[in-house]
């Protein structure tokens, strides 16, 4: 009998401390709130990356090799005469491949000429040459063109602009919800963050563009438009009750 009452008394004593345990547990878990904040920040671009081809297709190698060459030394000259830095221009290596007809009666693939083709590519920190540029490039012989890649030289100090804004807005929104709640807010405990960036719609140019379609002042007709910078925070902030 003395044996089941000091079990009895054993376990009452163990459900005791595990019930403090869980009490004081309960009393030290962290009361927090957690939310996000996003801002944008808009901004105009300040250069543009430009690949400009000239391709050409000839029966002898040497002959389109050197309407290519003749075309990219024009081109090349233009940079200069519109005071480009040329370390913002990079020409790519010649690439040469040789073409082929198949004769079906032969059962033979037979040599037709060559597909010589070489890139040049631009950082232009002077958009008020894109137009200039682009048109002039035309009509000395390139005859294949991506879109121009605008983009900020800036862009990382504005995609912490709008990171910094983000964590601003993410504790109005705290602030809120606390106050709504009847609390305080704390400090940050936690904070995700990510950044990136929009660049603005522009048209393609295409190689074999009508000239009659392209203004006297192509400077005038590229209008670059805004780049958006956003940034984006999830923030857990301890969560304080009003006395």
């Amino acid at each position: 009998m003395r044996f089941r009452t000091l079990q009895l008394s054993t376990a009452a004593a163990c459900a005791l401390l595990i019930s403090g345990w869980a009490a004081g547990a309960e009393a030290e878990r962290p009361r927090t709130i957690s939310v996000s904040g996003q801002a944008e920040i808009q901004a105009e671009p300040d250069r543009a990356l430009i690949t400009l081809g000239v391709e050409a297709r000839k029966p002898k190698m040497e002959d389109a090799r050197n309407e290519v060459t003749k075309t990219v030394d024009a081109v090349l000259k233009l940079t200069r005469d519109l005071k480009i830095d040329q370390k913002y221009v990079r020409t790519t290596r010649v690439s040469v491949q040789p073409e082929y007809n198949w004769d079906n009666n032969a059962k033979e693939r037979n040599l037709i000429g060559y597909y010589v083709s070489r890139q040049i590519e631009i950082e232009l920190r002077d958009l008020d040459k894109l137009g200039q540029l682009m048109e002039k490039s035309f009509d000395l012989g390139v005859n294949s063109v991506g879109d121009p890649r605008l983009d900020s030289t800036k862009r990382r100090d504005l995609e912490r602009e709008a990171l910094a804004k983000a964590v601003a807005d993410a504790k109005l929104n705290a602030e809120a919800v606390a106050k709504a709640a009847g609390a305080r807010l704390g400090a940050p405990r936690t904070i995700s963050a990510s950044s990136g960036f929009v660049p603005p719609p522009m048209p393609m140019m295409k190689a074999n563009m009508a000239r009659a379609e392209m203004a006297s002042d192509a400077g005038g007709s590229y209008q670059s438009g805004q780049m958006g910078f956003n940034g984006s925070v999830q923030v857990e902030y301890d969560l304080i009750p009003n006395p």
